[in-house]
């Protein structure tokens, strides 16, 4: 849901807010970078006079707020709204930070930490073909079948093949070196982990060529075992 910047007015006086927008703006730079906002208007009292409204408006876009819609009560600042095509709200709508610009101190609410990543997992339960490419983004690959000569298989996380691997395998394809690759059979072209590889020339050489085997990264080199 979209956070939006309430900016309240206590009184009609576009240089006294001027100024302490820039204050704001001079203690923290990023503090509104481009923010949404609602000017409310309606704690304005009927002594204060009409709002400059598209004066007011330009203050906020210089220090880095863009209007989106106004409150307002009173009869002459909904009919400045309305006639510079502004939406004008009820006093209830979206999530607010509100903002008190009549305290010397704006403070601002500590952000929600992110919530924590979960990793797709693609399953493919049928032969790879020879010139066919898989992908799994953002997370490991499963194949519960063969993968052919000239097949490709790509995983920003784990490579898992259960059956033959006679394609290539190339994991941790974004630069994951943690990313391991598992096979029961391992007769590949090409194995690798972000970006370190071997190929088919290299791999016949290794004592667990055909073998079900677990290829792990340590530093440059891959490393390869007996699952």
């Amino acid at each position: 849901m979209l956070a939006i910047t309430v900016l309240e007015l206590a009184r009609n006086d576009l240089d006294s807010l001027d100024r302490q927008l820039a204050a704001k703006v001079a203690q923290a730079p990023n503090f509104f970078s481009n923010a949404p906002l609602v000017l409310a208007l309606d704690k304005l009292p009927p002594s204060e006079g009409a709002v400059d409204l598209p004066g007011l408006m330009r203050v906020c876009r210089q220090h880095g707020l863009r209007t989106l819609a106004i409150r307002a009560s009173r009869i002459e600042d909904i009919a400045a709204a309305i006639a510079i095509d502004i939406p004008v709200l009820p006093p209830s709508g979206a999530r607010e930070r509100p903002l008190e610009m009549a305290e010397a101190e704006v403070k601002k609410k500590p952000e929600k930490p992110p919530e924590p990543t979960v990793k797709q997992t693609r399953v493919i339960t049928t032969p790879v073909r020879g010139g066919q490419q898989i992908y799994a983004q953002g997370g490991d690959l499963v194949v519960v079948s063969s993968v052919s000569p000239g097949a490709e298989l790509l995983a920003d996380g784990n490579i898992h093949v259960y059956g033959p691997m006679r394609g290539r395998a190339l994991a941790g394809v974004k630069g994951d070196t943690k990313a391991r690759i598992f096979c029961q059979q391992l007769s590949a072209e090409l194995i690798s982990i972000a970006g370190h590889y071997k190929v088919s020339e290299d791999l016949r050489r290794d004592p667990m060529w055909g073998s079900g085997v677990q290829v792990s990264l340590s530093g440059d080199v891959l490393n390869i075992i007996r699952l």
